[in-house]
């Protein structure tokens, strides 16, 4: 519980610095006061990444989005009792109030029981031929070439078991044994490694046909280009929450156009948008899949993430974007392993 302190705001802060404190105290979570040190409410990351969807400002206050209603727990309650609270409701963070609801404390789960250990498998993608990165992946497999002295696919793996996701499967196909002799079974890093052989290429979701049984809980699937700090664990709250099949992470990109834009109602100039930015969500290449979103894919044939997301779509199944708004980096291409190896401190701090 120590730390709490760092993520206590007040209702008037604007949104852009609450996010800050919550960034810098890696407890996913703040807690609002009222102008008496009682409890407002509280902010949490699902919270901030509806915001983002939903395109409001960061500048408004913190609580205009917070959570009014939040739980709570007497601080002289057991912890025991504490921890099947949060159980039975599905939550990660209890707020702690003293008998006139001022805050003295937050309870989390890996205060209550320790490092928290996931049943859900990872899935990641390191079949590619990286011809974009050529000369380097004509002897070398993309995920093992390196970043700060160490393979890409090693990095995202680290960060996959320190957050307490051990049951992970590889999809190879591109110089396949080098990868398989690098990393084994996962023994160096107390996790289980499976390996997925495509022997053809069968893209970012027909891979996953070649699971050997369906899993019970959801999945996360991310290419291993990929580096990122961010939670999986919060993806996976934020998708379960949402009620959704499959989820997809995006980010925020902007476009400039280069030039004015001239807005015309046949030839009349109606105005003059001098390059003017425009936003937009792109895929980030990291998801999150219920068992039920495997039923649609076929055996044995190529077949992407984009054109499952579209099936489940046409289906009326409900899916979700999760906006990203850590540290993430797609290394596609040469210039992007140069970024890479310069932003390494900024991926390990």
């Amino acid at each position: 519980m120590n730390g709490w302190q760092e993520v206590v705001v007040r209702r008037e802060m604007p949104l852009r610095e609450v996010i800050a404190k919550i960034d810098r105290s890696g407890l996913q979570l703040a807690m609002v006061l009222n102008a008496d040190e009682t409890l407002a409410g509280v902010l949490s990351d699902g919270d901030v990444r509806r915001t983002i969807l939903a395109g409001k400002s960061l500048d408004i206050s913190v609580s205009e989005v917070m959570n009014p209603q939040p739980t709570v727990a007497l601080a002289s309650m057991p912890r025991d009792k504490m921890l099947g609270l949060m159980r039975r409701l599905v939550i990660h963070h209890l707020p702690l109030v003293n008998t006139e609801h001022r805050v003295v404390g937050l309870a989390t789960l890996d205060d209550l029981i320790g490092a928290v250990e996931h049943p859900n498998w990872v899935i990641l993608m390191a079949g590619g031929l990286g011809t974009r990165l050529h000369p380097l992946t004509k002897e070398c497999p993309k995920p093992l070439l390196k970043v700060g002295g160490k393979p890409i696919l090693e990095i995202i793996l680290e960060s996959f078991v320190e957050q307490g996701f051990k049951q992970i499967f590889l999809s190879v196909n591109y110089k396949a044994e080098m990868i398989q002799d690098y990393f084994g079974g996962g023994d160096r890093w107390g996790a289980h490694f499976t390996y997925l052989y495509e022997k053809e290429r069968l893209g970012t979701a027909g891979a996953l046909s070649l699971l050997p049984d369906k899993p019970n809980e959801p999945i996360l699937v991310m290419n291993s280009d990929i580096l990122t700090r961010t939670r999986f664990d919060n993806l996976l709250q934020f998708h379960e929450s949402q009620e959704a099949v499959a989820t997809m992470a995006v980010r925020e990109y902007d476009y400039q156009v280069p030039y004015g834009v001239v807005r015309v109602d046949g030839s009349k100039i109606q105005a003059i948008e001098e390059k003017p930015v425009q936003s937009f969500f792109v895929n980030a290449g990291i998801y999150a899949l219920s068992p039920t979103a495997l039923e649609y894919l076929p055996k044995n044939t190529f077949f992407d993430m984009p054109t499952l997301f579209d099936h489940l779509i046409t289906d009326n199944r409900p899916i979700s974007a999760y906006p990203l708004r850590e540290y993430w980096l797609d290394i596609g291409r040469m210039s992007d392993l140069e970024k890479a190896n310069q932003e390494i401190g900024t991926l390990i701090e």
